[in-house]
């Protein structure tokens, strides 16, 4: 990984202890078509054993939002550790995905929006389980209230990802589970 983000990448790895022995490069692209990050795997390891899977997360230097440019390096760190995030849960999601499963994905992907968006949804859904969901809060608070941005590219992320208020009914029904767990297994102590 490039020094100049390692404490937000390995920060962000800290909530993802199943991808330890995983292979994960983090790497920067002059810019990426409709993207600020891209997670995916390595084609040349997708016919391997799932554990012996490459991955890149691409990491576009400057982010293009219509008209208006923004360095990834102008960024909150809480904003970057959240959108690095974001890519890890994709990685948690493609992790367990045969090699079929894996090309399947990747051409609905290209031709559903449907398709995409319940990508993009997951992959935020496995970032809050893991602990995450400041992170990434932040990370759409960023998007969604920066005055810079356009409208259509605020809809685009409204209509594509998890809303914050999505995000909190997540963590609320999060805590209750924990607390029902607590709960049984005082129980369980006492009998």
């Amino acid at each position: 990984m490039p020094d100049s983000i390692r404490p937000q990448v390995t920060k962000a790895l800290t909530f993802f202890p199943q991808l330890d022995g995983y292979k994960i490069t983090f790497k920067f692209k002059d810019s990426i078509r409709k993207s600020t990050m891209q997670a995916q795997p390595k084609f040349s390891s997708i016919f391997k054993k799932k554990k012996n899977r490459e991955y890149v997360i691409l990491i576009s230097k400057k982010i293009q939002i219509e008209d208006e440019s923004y360095s990834i390096f102008d960024m909150e760190d809480s904003v970057m550790i959240g959108w690095i995030g974001h890519e890890l849960g994709h990685i948690m999601d493609y992790k367990d995905r045969s090699a079929l499963g894996m090309i399947a994905l990747g051409v609905k992907y290209l031709f559903s929006n449907q398709y995409i968006q319940r990508v993009e949804r997951e992959a935020d859904r496995y970032a809050v389980r893991h602990g995450m969901a400041d992170y990434i809060l932040k990370t759409k608070d960023f998007i969604l209230n920066h005055s810079d941005i356009s409208p259509v590219y605020k809809a685009r992320i409204k209509r594509l990802y998890l809303s914050p208020e999505e995000i909190m009914k997540m963590v609320n029904q999060l805590e209750k589970e924990e607390i029902e767990r607590d709960v049984d297994e005082e129980l369980d102590k006492k009998r």
